[in-house]
């Protein structure tokens, strides 16, 4: 009984959070533990980002959403993860946080990461002036003419 009651313990222990576990401690996991939000300061409701849609209209957005705390840097880098939702999320989460050292660091990493959202994406004036071909053409391939 009394090694059972140990590994009970060891396992209480570890889910209490980590003590003495290197790599999950709060300054193991979050980015700039030591940046504090100014008192009183209530983070933006940010429209969530998925990983699909125009890269620069997310990040624009959430540079409007940061009035009075956007200059600082470190505090942009804490919020952006508040964004994230999906693919986009699961992507952060999977980085090494100690490599971004500044805010264009992290954010060159997610335009490289979701950059085919917008090479990929259809112009819509491209779109608006594609011009539907007689079925019979495409399956021929030749320019016949549509019957009247």
């Amino acid at each position: 009984m009394p090694e059972d009651f140990k590994k009970l313990t060891g396992r209480v222990q570890s889910v209490e959070g980590g003590k003495g576990i290197e790599g999950l401690n709060y300054k193991d996991l979050c980015t700039h533990p030591d940046v504090e939000l100014p008192e009183g300061y209530k983070p933006p409701k940010f429209e969530m980002f998925d990983g699909t849609g125009d890269l620069k209209v997310h990040l624009r957005m959430y540079y409007d959403k940061l009035v009075g705390v956007g200059k600082d840097e470190r505090i942009r880098m804490k919020l952006f993860m508040r964004r994230l939702t999906g693919d986009a999320l699961f992507w952060y989460i999977s980085q090494n946080l100690k490599k971004w050292v500044d805010w264009v660091s992290m954010a060159s990493d997610f335009m490289d990461r979701f950059r085919f959202n917008t090479e990929n994406a259809l112009d819509i004036f491209y779109i608006q002036n594609l011009k539907k071909k007689p079925f019979a053409n495409m399956l021929l391939g030749g320019d016949l003419k549509p019957r009247k």
